[in-house]
């Protein structure tokens, strides 16, 4: 009797654990289109005189720096309305830490001269795939940049991303964890991302002189306000 009830406790544990983590993917799924990313030109005027290597050494320095940070002052942030199994810290630190480094990928594209084709939500569903997986985009591979966000296709990511932060979770608990602690964690997992990244993107990268003219990057009609060093 006291097994059963223990294997029934279970059960409904993990069933509402997962349900909070799907609650969080989508967060992360619906904000990516609402990530404001500065284009190539928009970056080496903000940081002139800076060759690509450069740049991408400050966006990351930028980024981790932010990542570091979110735990310690999660702010409105924690207001997120999640199932009882996940704390609304937590799941405002996995939403603001998921968007910085989004932020962040989607610029080191753009330095390394491999922005994916499509428009704003395209291009934002591409670079959760890459955040998720975090491989860079082979963008001369169609497969991996997708056309559209359907219900299959969303299903799937919603997958990947809570596959990500099942790997992730003992690393994004600074609020049980410690802020320093968890400020350490961030900063290293941040670093370590954009390492991967950068890794794949150096092996496809366009020299900026043979970059042909590109459109800026169309502004989102709600932008969410990030903590991830924009401003210098």
């Amino acid at each position: 009797m006291i097994r059963d009830k223990a294997r029934e406790g279970v059960r409904k544990g993990g069933s509402a654990a997962r349900a909070g983590l799907a609650y969080v993917a989508d967060r992360i799924i619906e904000n990516a289109p609402r990530i404001p990313v500065r284009d190539l030109a928009a970056l080496r005027k903000q940081f002139p005189g800076l060759g690509p290597e450069q740049l991408a050494d400050k966006l990351v320095a930028g980024a981790a720096a932010a990542t570091s940070t979110v735990g310690a002052g999660i702010g409105a942030a924690a207001m997120l309305p999640v199932p009882p199994a996940m704390p609304t810290e937590l799941a405002a630190e996995i939403t603001g830490v998921a968007a910085i480094e989004l932020k962040l990928i989607a610029e080191l594209h753009e330095v390394y001269g491999v922005r994916p084709p499509g428009n704003l939500k395209q291009r934002s569903t591409a670079y959760l795939n890459s955040w998720s997986g975090e491989r860079g985009i082979d963008v001369t591979k169609p497969s991996s940049v997708s056309s559209a966000l359907n219900g299959p296709m969303k299903r799937e990511l919603r997958q990947q991303i809570m596959k990500r932060m099942v790997r992730d979770l003992p690393n994004l608990m600074p609020f049980m964890v410690g802020a320093a602690v968890g400020a350490v964690m961030n900063r290293r997992d941040t670093r370590k991302l954009a390492e991967r990244i950068r890794k794949d993107l150096r092996k496809m990268q366009v020299s900026w002189e043979a970059l042909p003219e590109l459109p800026p990057l169309e502004a989102p009609e709600r932008p969410l306000a990030l903590g991830d060093g924009s401003a210098g």
